[in-house]
């Protein structure tokens, strides 16, 4: 009968160190590729959120700017009234029909105005309200990328002490922080913590 060579138990635990080395190496990687779709999030959470509030501000100016000329030309057509009541009765038929044009020119271009400041206040709503999501999505990525940093520096120091322990920890800390990743693109979950203050 042949002779089988058994492995010495140096060699089983150097084996059994190295499969848990690679297993926690590749678990790691896959961290490292959720902390950077909490970075690619974050980013882009915060600069909608810059681009959209400077959007809202445009259109909050539009909308003044519109206000302003829908009251100046109020103001005329009123006074226009006014100095047609005044001197109606003594122009000359040219000259009505010249205050008639202008006061009807005034009334339709205060209308427009008026329908555009509608149109800015409802664009610059919306806007604020997608600057507001943005807001709401931030703290979510910012904690994830967290809890997946440590869950990284966990992983890396449970290779070094082989510990199953420190690797388990690892794993929780990186589930918690895929949970706030996912809920930052979703925001199925409002926590209250996590809310942004006015």
């Amino acid at each position: 009968m042949p002779e089988v060579e058994l492995p010495k138990p140096e060699e089983l635990e150097d084996l059994k160190n190295t499969g848990f080395t690679r297993r926690v190496a590749l678990t790691t990687a896959v961290y490292a590729v959720l902390l950077a779709l909490a970075a690619l999030g974050g980013t882009k959470a915060m600069k909608e959120m810059l681009l959209t509030q400077q959007q809202a501000s445009d259109q909050w100016a539009f909308y003044q700017a519109k206000v302003m000329r829908e009251h100046a030309d109020r103001l005329q057509q009123r006074r226009l009234e006014v100095d047609f009541i005044e001197h109606g009765p003594s122009l000359a038929p040219e000259v009505r029909q010249q205050y008639d044009a202008w006061l009807a020119a005034l009334v339709t271009e205060a209308n427009c105005y008026n329908v555009e400041q509608q149109a800015s206040e409802q664009d610059a709503r919306q806007l604020e309200r997608e600057r507001e999501v943005n807001r709401q999505q931030d703290p979510y990525f910012a904690f994830a990328a967290v809890l997946l940093q440590i869950a990284i520096v966990v992983a890396s120091v449970a290779i070094l002490a082989t510990s199953r322990l420190l690797y388990g920890v690892s794993f929780v800390l990186a589930v918690c922080g895929t949970v706030l990743l996912l809920n930052g693109y979703t925001l199925v979950v409002t926590l209250p913590f996590f809310s942004v203050g006015h």
